[in-house]
């Protein structure tokens, strides 16, 4: 009973994240050019510079693979559910699998959630609480209190760098590697609401909701920038109340610059247009 009970509180933590979105989409109805810098990007001003243009480096370089972990932690439970797929930052297009842990449903099989990631909405394929498996569940990002920071169990890579564009009180910590490439480490925070306004035009509602919806809008960031510039890992630190107060780490990282990504939006008769559990 006690490893029963155990098993349902760590699904729980894990499944609240994604419920939450959903549950709230059905019922509602420009930062600097340049390169990875050099002795320059030590000093604070330069260093916060680099970093608020690491989207716009990204969006020069094209695309990239990307694997996701999000770890959650709430009530002494803490789980962590990964994601892999791909972006394409001229676009603004990306694809993800959403793996969740291996007891968020009781179950040892481990199906992954298809993501589609485009401006302003959130496809979900294999997203279960009553969507039938050949469905897709559509969700309205503008309308979430989190503008999809946290709600699919990963957050948008193409949000994760636009916050960036709002980076402040930065420190640049040092060289160090990121899957074998160097790379410098910056540190500091970024401001939601100030991000939605410098952010580009197809990434700006989804920002400002979550200017509304976060009680915070300060998030602690770690950033890693290759001598391009381009963002190869960050790490950003939210603070989300849903039901109690959960603490989310959210790493992206970033690789194989260049590899295309293809997304194909479902037919509108794929969609599911049903009620929807938590």
């Amino acid at each position: 009973m006690v490893e029963h009970r155990h098993r349902l509180l760590r699904g729980r933590a894990a499944e609240v994240v994604l419920a939450a979105g959903v549950t709230l989409a059905v019922t509602a109805t420009g930062g600097c050019a340049g390169g990875g810098g050099g002795s320059d990007d030590r000093s604070p001003e330069a260093a916060a510079s680099v970093v608020r243009g690491a989207a716009d480096a990204l969006a020069r370089t094209g695309s990239a693979r990307a694997r996701t972990a999000m770890e959650m932690a709430t009530g002494g439970t803490r789980v962590t559910i990964r994601g892999e797929g791909g972006v394409d930052f001229k676009k603004r297009m990306g694809q993800l699998l959403v793996l969740l842990p291996a007891d968020v449903k009781g179950e040892d099989e481990r199906r992954p959630i298809t993501e589609l990631l485009v401006p302003g909405a959130l496809y979900m394929k294999n997203r279960g609480a009553g969507v039938p498996a050949d469905k897709w569940v559509r969700i309205d990002t503008t309308t979430l209190a989190d503008g999809n920071l946290v709600t699919g169990g990963a957050t948008d890579p193409l949000i994760a760098a636009e916050l960036l564009r709002a980076a402040q009180q930065v420190t640049y910590v040092g060289e160090t590697e990121v899957a074998g490439t160097k790379v410098r480490h910056y540190r500091g925070t970024t401001d939601i609401g100030r991000a939605a306004v410098s952010a580009s035009a197809e990434m700006r509602g989804a920002l400002a909701a979550a200017a509304k919806g976060f009680s915070k809008d300060t998030v602690p960031f770690d950033a890693y920038l290759d001598e391009e510039g381009r963002l190869r890992k960050v790490r950003h630190r939210f603070s989300y109340v849903n039901n109690g107060v959960i603490d989310v780490s959210s790493t992206t990282l970033l690789y194989g610059f260049g590899t295309p990504v293809t997304v194909v939006l479902p037919a509108s008769g794929d969609i599911y247009a049903g009620k929807i559990a938590d």
